[in-house]
């Protein structure tokens, strides 16, 4: 590496550095707080612009897609609405996976969906012969657009990552600032998972010239359904 090279990377590592002073307050606030000194990010990040909005904003900007839900119908309506409109392209969302979490199996039996299979939790094997993989989230950061899946809580790794199509439904409760308070979020009451999956828009990948493809190592498509309603027990 030369000079000049090292000179550019270290150079850029400062930049970022500076950039991120204004919100190291916020993080030792979140980490460390207590009652009313405690920042909470969990609802509101300015004064104009709410996570969930955030959230939308920044999986929208890496080609993800967001829609809001306002309860569990709302939330079917939206499963039914885009595999609906999926089934009219190539990627055929005829063969749907699901997690082994009843609620999503319970969405799923309130869609008005024509489909030819639906499994639940499909082996290794079996999963690559599906076009369309549905799961929840446990959380979700709104300053990257990232949802975060939590293994020890769902089986969900291989549906959210083979299926062409990876549609997510998540709590807005459950959408946060940062990746500190996600990690803060998964801790509560017990240790942190060692698989956790972090997902930010489709699979993307470039190649030496920087040519940029689309789903090659994962989804090339991502749906996320917001329900910002009463929050769903996860567990039935």
């Amino acid at each position: 590496m030369t000079n000049e090279a090292r000179q550019a990377i270290l150079g850029s590592i400062r930049t970022h550095l500076a950039a991120s002073v204004p919100y190291d307050k916020r993080e030792l606030a979140v980490s460390t707080g207590s009652g009313s000194d405690r920042v909470d990010l969990s609802r509101k990040v300015s004064d104009a612009v709410s996570v969930t909005d955030l959230f939308k904003q920044n999986l929208e900007a890496v080609h993800g897609h967001c829609v809001i839900a306002h309860d569990e119908a709302d939330v079917a309506r939206a499963l039914t609405r885009i595999i609906s409109d999926l089934q009219s392209t190539k990627l055929r969302a005829q063969r749907i996976a699901i997690s082994d979490l009843p609620l999503v199996e319970r969405l799923m039996y309130l869609t008005d969906l024509e489909i030819e299979a639906l499994s639940i939790a499909p082996s290794a094997s079996e999963i690559f012969g599906f076009d369309v993989g549905i799961t929840t989230a446990q959380a979700a950061i709104a300053e990257t657009g990232t949802l975060v899946l939590d293994s020890a809580n769902e089986r969900h790794r291989l549906v959210s990552l083979v299926p062409p199509v990876h549609i997510a439904v998540i709590d807005a409760s459950r959408i946060v600032g940062t990746l500190g308070e996600a990690l803060t979020l998964l801790r509560r009451g017990k240790e942190i998972s060692p698989a956790v999956t972090f997902v930010t828009g489709p699979s993307r990948t470039a190649d030496i010239e920087l040519t940029l493809t689309i789903g090659v190592h994962g989804p090339q498509e991502l749906y996320v359904i917001v329900n910002d309603g009463p929050v769903q027990s996860t567990n039935s």
